[in-house]
């Protein structure tokens, strides 16, 4: 049992993971896992790591080039929670609802996920569909990117605030989208979240 695929098939049928659920796991899409299990299509680095993380193996075992399958043991990776999704473009309505989960790595700071929507933060290779790691936190230094809930709405912004002035300014990373300012009492429908930390874009 050496060649990836049928270490593949058989790490699945051990966790009891379909296809739909790597695939939700690891944002490869499942046309492509079809092809990693048939053979037809060798996975790259990158894919092989996100799929080893999914199944709870090493990425030697898939490789054959171990055989000794179980990696988790050296809490090496932890799970965190997608709580919804994040307008990267015009605010969107925040949504909490359960999301699934995600695997990374042990010493990633981060207490959950959020689902990036549009394209406003593009620049800062934060695309749509992208996975956006949040760590919890309600006040973020100037030019840092973060999780804002304004009123009931939610985005995702580079943010710049000055005291002095009680303003706030949130930046995009696209030129087409003008920066949203807040000053006085808008403040007050203004709350971060969280700090982004780290992203994963969808392996195609």
């Amino acid at each position: 049992m050496n060649d990836f695929k049928t270490r593949l098939a058989y790490a699945m049928a051990e966790k009891n993971i379909k296809a739909a659920e790597l695939s939700r796991r690891t944002g490869i899409s499942k046309p492509r896992l079809s092809q990693y299990k048939s053979g037809v299509y060798i996975p790259k680095a990158d894919a092989i790591c996100a799929m080893a993380r999914a199944l709870g193996v090493s990425e030697a075992y898939l490789l054959g080039t171990s055989d000794i399958p179980e990696a988790r043991s050296s809490g090496k990776y932890k799970v965190l929670p997608i709580v919804g999704e994040i307008a990267c473009g015009y605010p969107v309505f925040a949504s909490e609802e359960d999301g699934g989960t995600v695997y990374t790595d042990a010493d990633t700071e981060a207490d959950f996920c959020l689902i990036a929507k549009g394209d406003s933060m593009k620049d800062a290779r934060i695309n749509n569909g992208d996975t956006v790691f949040i760590k919890r936190a309600d006040t973020v230094s100037n030019g840092e990117i973060a999780a804002i809930i304004i009123g009931d709405e939610a985005t995702l912004k580079r943010v710049y605030y000055y005291p002095e002035s009680a303003k706030l300014m949130l930046i995009s990373e696209n030129s087409n989208y003008e920066p949203m300012v807040y000053t006085g009492e808008e403040l007050d429908k203004i709350r971060i979240i969280g700090k982004a930390v780290a992203f994963k874009s969808e392996i195609r």
